[in-house]
Protein backbone atom coordinates (compact mmCIF):
# COMPACT_ATOMS: atom_id res chain seq x y z
CA UNK A 1 0.00 0.00 0.00
CA UNK A 2 1.33 3.45 -0.94
CA UNK A 3 1.92 5.73 2.05
CA UNK A 4 2.96 9.35 2.48
CA UNK A 5 4.58 10.25 5.80
CA UNK A 6 4.09 13.82 7.02
CA UNK A 7 6.63 15.08 9.55
CA UNK A 8 6.68 18.38 11.40
CA UNK A 9 10.25 19.55 10.88
CA UNK A 10 10.00 22.92 12.66
CA UNK A 11 7.51 25.19 14.41
CA UNK A 12 7.35 28.91 15.07
CA UNK A 13 5.23 30.47 17.80
CA UNK A 14 2.08 28.62 18.88
CA UNK A 15 1.65 25.24 17.17
CA UNK A 16 -0.59 22.26 17.96
CA UNK A 17 2.25 19.68 17.87
CA UNK A 18 6.02 19.77 18.20
CA UNK A 19 8.80 19.17 15.68
CA UNK A 20 9.37 15.46 15.10
CA UNK A 21 5.67 14.58 15.14
CA UNK A 22 4.76 12.20 12.30
CA UNK A 23 1.51 11.01 10.73
CA UNK A 24 1.00 8.62 7.82
CA UNK A 25 -1.58 8.99 5.05
CA UNK A 26 -2.93 6.44 2.57
CA UNK A 27 -5.56 6.84 -0.13
CA UNK A 28 -8.34 5.89 2.29
CA UNK A 29 -7.05 6.47 5.81
CA UNK A 30 -4.48 7.97 8.14
CA UNK A 31 -2.54 7.14 11.29
CA UNK A 32 -1.32 9.60 13.90
CA UNK A 33 -1.96 13.33 13.95
CA UNK A 34 -0.02 16.55 13.38
CA UNK A 35 -2.60 18.56 15.33
CA UNK A 36 -5.95 18.11 13.63
CA UNK A 37 -8.13 20.92 12.31
CA UNK A 38 -7.61 22.80 9.07
CA UNK A 39 -3.83 22.27 9.17
CA UNK A 40 -4.16 18.50 9.16
CA UNK A 41 -7.04 18.55 6.65
CA UNK A 42 -4.88 20.47 4.18
CA UNK A 43 -1.83 18.28 4.81
CA UNK A 44 -3.83 15.10 4.19
CA UNK A 45 -5.17 16.55 0.93
CA UNK A 46 -1.60 17.38 -0.15
CA UNK A 47 -0.40 13.87 0.73
CA UNK A 48 -3.20 12.23 -1.25
CA UNK A 49 -2.47 14.44 -4.23
CA UNK A 50 1.14 13.24 -4.03
CA UNK A 51 -0.08 9.64 -4.06
CA UNK A 52 -2.06 10.27 -7.23
CA UNK A 53 0.76 12.16 -8.95
CA UNK A 54 3.46 9.71 -7.80
CA UNK A 55 5.40 12.56 -6.18
CA UNK A 56 8.08 11.36 -3.75
CA UNK A 57 8.98 14.39 -1.62
CA UNK A 58 7.66 17.85 -0.84
CA UNK A 59 8.22 20.49 1.85
CA UNK A 60 6.18 23.52 2.85
CA UNK A 61 5.69 25.97 5.71
CA UNK A 62 2.13 26.86 6.63
CA UNK A 63 1.24 29.96 8.69
CA UNK A 64 -1.47 29.17 11.25
CA UNK A 65 -3.46 32.25 10.31
CA UNK A 66 -6.55 33.35 8.37
CA UNK A 67 -5.56 31.28 5.34
CA UNK A 68 -6.33 28.16 7.39
CA UNK A 69 -9.17 29.77 9.31
CA UNK A 70 -6.99 29.83 12.43
CA UNK A 71 -5.58 32.46 14.75
CA UNK A 72 -2.80 30.64 16.60
CA UNK A 73 -0.26 33.04 15.16
CA UNK A 74 2.45 30.45 14.62
CA UNK A 75 3.72 28.44 11.66
CA UNK A 76 4.46 24.78 10.97
CA UNK A 77 7.01 23.38 8.53
CA UNK A 78 6.10 20.01 7.02
CA UNK A 79 8.05 17.40 5.08
CA UNK A 80 6.09 14.92 2.97
CA UNK A 81 7.90 11.75 1.91
CA UNK A 82 6.81 8.52 0.27
CA UNK A 83 7.08 5.53 2.60
CA UNK A 84 6.00 4.79 6.14
CA UNK A 85 7.62 6.30 9.21
CA UNK A 86 6.54 5.37 12.75
CA UNK A 87 3.57 7.59 13.64
CA UNK A 88 3.59 8.81 17.22
CA UNK A 89 1.34 6.81 19.52
CA UNK A 90 0.67 7.20 23.22
CA UNK A 91 -2.53 5.28 23.91
CA UNK A 92 -5.37 6.09 26.26
CA UNK A 93 -4.23 6.68 29.83
CA UNK A 94 -6.23 5.15 32.65
CA UNK A 95 -8.26 7.51 34.81
CA UNK A 96 -7.63 7.22 38.56
CA UNK A 97 -10.77 5.48 39.95
CA UNK A 98 -10.49 7.56 43.14
CA UNK A 99 -11.48 10.63 41.10
CA UNK A 100 -14.85 9.13 40.17
CA UNK A 101 -17.28 9.96 42.95
CA UNK A 102 -20.98 9.81 42.15
CA UNK A 103 -22.37 11.16 38.91
CA UNK A 104 -21.03 14.38 37.39
CA UNK A 105 -24.12 15.19 35.31
CA UNK A 106 -24.27 16.03 31.62
CA UNK A 107 -21.10 16.44 29.56
CA UNK A 108 -21.37 17.81 26.03
CA UNK A 109 -18.37 17.31 23.76
CA UNK A 110 -18.11 19.54 20.71
CA UNK A 111 -15.96 17.98 18.00
CA UNK A 112 -15.17 14.39 17.00
CA UNK A 113 -11.56 14.89 15.95
CA UNK A 114 -8.51 13.33 17.59
CA UNK A 115 -8.92 15.06 20.98
CA UNK A 116 -12.68 14.50 21.11
CA UNK A 117 -12.20 10.80 20.44
CA UNK A 118 -9.47 10.59 23.06
CA UNK A 119 -11.70 12.26 25.67
CA UNK A 120 -14.46 9.74 24.95
CA UNK A 121 -11.97 6.88 25.31
CA UNK A 122 -10.88 8.30 28.67
CA UNK A 123 -14.23 9.23 30.19
CA UNK A 124 -16.84 6.85 28.76
CA UNK A 125 -15.56 3.82 30.74
CA UNK A 126 -15.82 5.75 34.03
CA UNK A 127 -19.59 6.31 33.58
CA UNK A 128 -19.04 9.55 35.49
CA UNK A 129 -21.07 11.64 33.02
CA UNK A 130 -23.96 11.37 30.60
CA UNK A 131 -22.00 12.16 27.45
CA UNK A 132 -23.49 13.88 24.40
CA UNK A 133 -21.09 14.12 21.47
CA UNK A 134 -21.72 16.66 18.70
CA UNK A 135 -20.14 17.31 15.31
CA UNK A 136 -21.16 18.68 11.92
CA UNK A 137 -21.88 15.37 10.16
CA UNK A 138 -22.48 11.70 10.97
CA UNK A 139 -19.31 10.58 9.18
CA UNK A 140 -17.22 12.69 11.55
CA UNK A 141 -17.78 10.13 14.33
CA UNK A 142 -15.85 6.85 14.62
CA UNK A 143 -17.67 3.58 14.00
CA UNK A 144 -17.04 2.29 17.52
CA UNK A 145 -18.83 4.95 19.61
CA UNK A 146 -19.61 3.50 23.08
CA UNK A 147 -23.29 2.60 23.49
CA UNK A 148 -23.72 4.96 26.44
CA UNK A 149 -22.56 7.98 24.40
CA UNK A 150 -25.24 9.88 22.48
CA UNK A 151 -24.09 11.37 19.16
CA UNK A 152 -25.73 14.33 17.44
CA UNK A 153 -24.71 15.29 13.90
CA UNK A 154 -25.81 18.85 13.12
CA UNK A 155 -24.83 21.40 10.50
CA UNK A 156 -25.36 24.22 13.03
CA UNK A 157 -23.59 23.42 16.29
CA UNK A 158 -23.95 26.92 17.82
CA UNK A 159 -27.72 26.77 17.32
CA UNK A 160 -27.85 23.46 19.19
CA UNK A 161 -25.69 24.94 21.97
CA UNK A 162 -28.42 27.49 22.64
CA UNK A 163 -30.63 24.59 23.80
CA UNK A 164 -28.09 22.67 25.90
CA UNK A 165 -28.89 21.90 29.56
CA UNK A 166 -27.88 24.89 31.68
CA UNK A 167 -26.19 22.61 34.24
CA UNK A 168 -24.09 20.75 31.66
CA UNK A 169 -20.31 20.69 31.37
CA UNK A 170 -18.88 21.48 27.93
CA UNK A 171 -15.57 20.79 26.19
CA UNK A 172 -14.97 22.47 22.82
CA UNK A 173 -12.46 21.15 20.27
CA UNK A 174 -13.97 21.43 16.80
CA UNK A 175 -12.04 21.64 13.53
CA UNK A 176 -12.92 25.34 13.08
CA UNK A 177 -11.90 28.40 15.09
CA UNK A 178 -15.02 30.18 13.83
CA UNK A 179 -17.23 27.39 15.17
CA UNK A 180 -15.29 27.36 18.45
CA UNK A 181 -15.92 31.09 18.90
CA UNK A 182 -19.61 30.80 18.01
CA UNK A 183 -20.00 27.94 20.50
CA UNK A 184 -18.34 29.96 23.27
CA UNK A 185 -20.72 32.84 22.60
CA UNK A 186 -23.82 30.62 22.46
CA UNK A 187 -22.91 28.79 25.66
CA UNK A 188 -22.06 31.97 27.56
CA UNK A 189 -25.52 33.26 26.68
CA UNK A 190 -27.12 29.93 27.61
CA UNK A 191 -25.28 29.19 30.86
CA UNK A 192 -23.36 26.08 31.97
CA UNK A 193 -21.71 24.32 34.88
CA UNK A 194 -18.30 24.57 33.22
CA UNK A 195 -16.86 25.16 29.76
CA UNK A 196 -13.39 24.33 28.45
CA UNK A 197 -11.88 25.27 25.09
CA UNK A 198 -8.81 23.85 23.38
CA UNK A 199 -6.46 26.50 22.03
CA UNK A 200 -3.27 28.47 22.23
CA UNK A 201 -2.68 31.66 24.21
CA UNK A 202 -2.91 33.66 20.98
CA UNK A 203 -6.22 32.07 20.00
CA UNK A 204 -7.67 32.69 23.45
CA UNK A 205 -6.51 36.32 23.56
CA UNK A 206 -8.33 37.00 20.28
CA UNK A 207 -11.41 35.09 21.43
CA UNK A 208 -11.56 37.10 24.66
CA UNK A 209 -11.51 40.36 22.72
CA UNK A 210 -14.27 39.16 20.40
CA UNK A 211 -16.42 37.85 23.26
CA UNK A 212 -16.07 41.06 25.25
CA UNK A 213 -17.17 42.90 22.11
CA UNK A 214 -20.36 40.84 22.32
CA UNK A 215 -20.78 41.94 25.96
CA UNK A 216 -20.01 38.44 27.22
CA UNK A 217 -17.69 37.41 30.07
CA UNK A 218 -14.91 35.16 28.69
CA UNK A 219 -13.51 34.51 32.17
CA UNK A 220 -16.20 31.86 32.61
CA UNK A 221 -14.51 29.76 29.91
CA UNK A 222 -11.35 27.77 30.69
CA UNK A 223 -8.73 28.01 27.94
CA UNK A 224 -6.47 26.27 27.26
CA UNK A 225 -7.56 22.86 28.52
CA UNK A 226 -5.18 20.11 29.48
CA UNK A 227 -1.86 20.20 31.29
CA UNK A 228 1.03 21.27 29.01
CA UNK A 229 3.38 19.26 31.20
CA UNK A 230 1.64 16.04 30.08
CA UNK A 231 2.24 16.78 26.40
CA UNK A 232 0.39 17.74 23.22
CA UNK A 233 -0.63 14.27 22.01
CA UNK A 234 -4.45 13.94 21.92
CA UNK A 235 -4.38 11.13 24.51
CA UNK A 236 -2.25 13.28 26.82
CA UNK A 237 -4.54 16.30 26.40
CA UNK A 238 -7.58 14.08 26.98
CA UNK A 239 -6.18 12.48 30.13
CA UNK A 240 -5.22 15.75 31.80
CA UNK A 241 -8.50 17.40 30.75
CA UNK A 242 -10.62 14.49 32.00
CA UNK A 243 -8.68 14.40 35.27
CA UNK A 244 -9.19 18.14 35.84
CA UNK A 245 -12.92 17.85 35.11
CA UNK A 246 -13.36 14.91 37.48
CA UNK A 247 -11.46 16.72 40.23
CA UNK A 248 -13.66 19.78 39.78
CA UNK A 249 -16.92 17.82 39.94
CA UNK A 250 -15.63 15.84 42.94
CA UNK A 251 -14.76 19.06 44.78
CA UNK A 252 -18.19 20.51 44.02
CA UNK A 253 -19.85 17.34 45.34
CA UNK A 254 -17.68 17.36 48.48
CA UNK A 255 -18.52 21.02 49.12
CA UNK A 256 -22.24 20.37 48.75
CA UNK A 257 -22.00 17.43 51.16
CA UNK A 258 -20.14 19.53 53.73
CA UNK A 259 -22.85 22.18 53.57
CA UNK A 260 -25.54 19.55 54.12
CA UNK A 261 -23.67 18.19 57.14
CA UNK A 262 -23.20 21.70 58.55
CA UNK A 263 -26.92 22.40 58.21
CA UNK A 264 -27.63 19.21 60.11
Amino acid sequence: MSVISIEITATQGSAPRDAGTVMCVTAHGSEGTIGGGALEHRAIATARRMLVEAQTCFEETLPLGPGLGQCCGGAVSLRYSRGRKPADAVGAKRIDPALVRGHGGDLWLWGAGHVGRAVVRSLAPTQAFDITWIDSAADRFPQDVPHAVATIPTADMPRLAAHAPRAAHHLIFTYSHDIDLALCAALLKRGFASCGLIGSATKWARFQKRLRGMRLDPQRVTCPIGDPAEGKHPDEIAHSTATALLRMTRNVADSALQKQVALG
